[in-house]
């Protein structure tokens, strides 16, 4: 992924925008295949540098990971098409400017360890129903009692250890402050799907 300067994230940055992200592509390749296996996937990030999610056991993935126990988690969001007349600089020609796209991202490359011990997937199960129900209403999982005994075996676990991010948060950082601001009066009176989130993306890093 190309990232220019303006637009490479700090540390703390990435981390804190990944905390509040929980879903996103687990991608891993393999001897003799023309293209990688991606999966949609639910995850828990505990901030520092561990991930852990679920898949069914029937999913293509197994065999990849087995083979090279590394793989890419890909996240991205508050993406927005910024039109090529809100990106044309004053006194310019809208009618020949350039359109963009405005978005925040994070691919993090990890090591990836295989959980198929029952009380080790219940933990790890655990670990995501706490972050995704915390009123606790699931009850916890466990290898021993009806019914996720008999259920926990159509999974395996995935526990991902990041070994390497690249983050990249495009948002005008190589645009002059006249023209964020310009782009972002557009994107409030447009309103569409994600536009405000990319507003306060964009601001934020103004």
């Amino acid at each position: 992924m190309l990232i220019h300067p303006w637009d490479a994230a700090e540390d703390a940055e990435w981390r804190a925008w990944l905390s509040g992200h929980d879903f996103g592509q687990l991608i891993a390749g393999g001897t003799g295949r023309d293209l990688p296996v991606v999966t949609p996937a639910h995850f828990a990030f505990d901030g520092d540098r561990t991930i852990v999610t679920h898949l069914a056991r029937p999913n293509p993935i197994w065999p990849l990971l087995a083979e090279h126990p590394r793989a890419l988690l890909t996240v991205v969001d508050d993406y927005a098409y910024i039109r090529a007349d809100w990106n044309t600089a004053p006194g310019a020609d809208p009618a020949f400017g350039v359109p963009t796209s405005y978005y925040a991202t994070v691919q993090l490359e990890g090591d990836v360890r295989l959980v198929d011990e029952p009380a080790a997937k219940a933990e790890l199960l655990d670990k995501q129903l706490r972050h995704f129900e915390p009123d606790g209403s699931r009850a916890p999982v466990t290898a021993e009692d009806a019914p996720d005994r008999r259920l926990l075996p159509g999974i395996r676990g995935i526990e991902f250890t990041i070994t390497g991010v690249r983050a990249k948060f495009k948002f005008g950082g190589n645009r002059t402050a006249e023209d964020r601001e310009r782009i972002g009066t557009e994107l409030a009176g447009r309103g569409g799907r994600l536009d405000a989130e990319a507003l306060t993306q964009l601001r934020r890093r103004g």
